[in-house]
């Protein structure tokens, strides 16, 4: 049975005290609502539409490469004439309603959800709770059917002994959700359209509810302010943490990664504390990263080892590989196997070598190294010139000394050797010495400057 998603994202979150739609505030480096549309995606459905009103220009900007419709809500007037605002855009048999600010809802729980939805059922996800406060509650009568939910604010103290809570997110057929839209009253305590009272409208009709609970709590659990989303942000980061370990990657300490993306892990990957890992990232068999790493948009190859406090981006590390600690590596880097790039060391739109060695506090940028190459500490590409950029290249097996800079475009050739301190502005043919630098003057009689003495007071 062909799917419409209804993902509702009208409201302001003014608990957030933010300009920005509550919505757009991002858990594992991600809006919130994008979380919930990935969801969506995932189960095939046909056409997702997101309502919007508060801060509308926004969440289109950022959702613009999204395949969603929106449908803005210009008046705030409850979740039931939110969805009132798409009913005529919905076509396909089903329709399953999903909150911006619940973004841990996993796909296999609304798949659940969808399978007890015909034109005699439909289908609400309920949750049990310990505490209950601020929940609609599930009204059954003697049967255990459902009848209605009665809001917490609207609840009798009875009903509010009640446990089994409303989650928001119900499912059910296109044709049954025109014929109780319609019907909702705004006659409550908020003087709202609420969408839970098409639960009392299905029993009225002979309609079963068929519950669900989805596995875990924080499934459904929503984000109002900002101690909630931290609270869901490190509700995901564990979920993603024992995935990790489940597979077989060792983690130093589990509550201390934030996976901000996909993380794909070979075999017998180790990870320190405090890493954070963003965008795409691969991590080949073998691969060990010390602690407070950010690795964003990179592939790491087998049985490489990352120092701590070092700083990947856009960068490919082909195998066997030693980076850092305190290293940089930006986008466009290529390291060849057993390549090392040591501390304090920044690298951009480089390939480096097979076996060669950029050990110590360097900027190699726009440059090309042959293999088994050795750069001394201190040594710069002069890449940039104020307008364009220029490359640098050094041949197999060549030597830079410390402190050297490579003025671009230049060519070192195989073999090379460049003197520690050298400014190097010409092409060096393969196997030459290059030695650029003043001449040292040695005054033998040369007196130091003594401290003046002070005058007598």
């Amino acid at each position: 049975m062909a799917l419409d998603v209804v993902i509702l994202a009208a409201g302001q979150g003014t608990r957030m005290r933010s300009k920005h739609p509550k919505v757009l505030h991002r858990l594992a480096g991600k809006p919130m609502v994008r979380h919930v549309i990935d969801t969506a995606t995932n189960l095939d459905s046909d056409r997702i539409h997101v309502v919007i009103g508060h801060g509308g220009d926004q969440l289109r900007q950022t959702l613009g490469d999204c395949p969603v419709h929106f449908t803005v809500q210009h008046d705030q007037k409850g979740t039931g004439h939110a969805v009132a605002q798409v009913i005529d855009q919905i076509h396909h048999d089903k329709v399953l309603v999903l909150y911006g600010d619940v973004p841990l809802i996993r796909a296999e729980t609304l798949a659940s959800l969808l399978g007890h939805v015909d034109e005699q059922h439909m289908g609400l996800l309920t949750v049990t709770l310990d505490d209950p406060t601020g929940y609609g509650r599930i009204l059954r009568n003697a049967e255990e059917r459902v009848t209605a939910i009665v809001e917490h604010k609207d609840a009798t103290d009875t009903e509010r002994r009640v446990r089994e809570c409303n989650t928001g997110i119900m499912a059910m057929t296109r044709r049954q959700l025109k014929r109780w839209l319609p019907q909702l009253s705004a006659d409550n305590a908020q003087g709202e359209y609420y969408l839970t009272d098409v639960i009392a409208l299905a029993s009225a009709e002979g309609v079963e509810i068929a519950t669900a609970e989805p596995g875990d709590p924080l499934e459904v659990a929503g984000v109002n302010d900002r101690s909630q989303l931290a609270r869901l942000e490190r509700a995901y980061q564990r979920r993603t943490a024992s995935r990790l370990m489940a597979e077989g990657v060792a983690l130093s300490d589990p509550e201390r990664i934030d996976v901000r993306g996909n993380l794909t892990c070979g075999h017998d990957v180790e990870i320190d504390v405090g890493c954070v890992f963003e965008g795409d990232v691969v991590l080949g068999e073998g691969v060990s990263i010390g602690p407070y790493c950010v690795i964003r948009d990179s592939h790491i190859g087998a049985e490489s080892e990352i120092a701590s406090h070092s700083v990947i981006e856009g960068a490919v590390a082909s195998g066997f590989n030693r980076i850092g600690p305190f290293a940089r590596l930006r986008p466009g880097t290529h390291l060849s196997l057993r390549a090392k790039v040591g501390n304090f060391v920044e690298t951009k739109n480089v390939n480096v070598g097979e076996a060669s060695k950029i050990n110590h506090l360097s900027y190699i940028g726009d440059a090309t190294l042959g293999h088994d190459v050795n750069v001394g500490a201190g040594t710069i590409t002069c890449n940039y010139d104020g307008t364009n950029k220029h490359r640098t290249e050094i041949g197999n097996e060549a030597f830079i000394g410390s402190n050297t800079a490579l003025v671009a475009p230049v060519t070192v050739g195989n073999g090379a050797t460049i003197g520690a301190g050298s400014t190097i502005s010409k092409d060096i043919a393969d196997g030459t010495l290059a030695v650029a630098r003043g001449r040292q003057v040695n005054k033998a009689e040369w007196q130091r400057p003594g401290k003046s003495q002070p005058e007598d007071q």
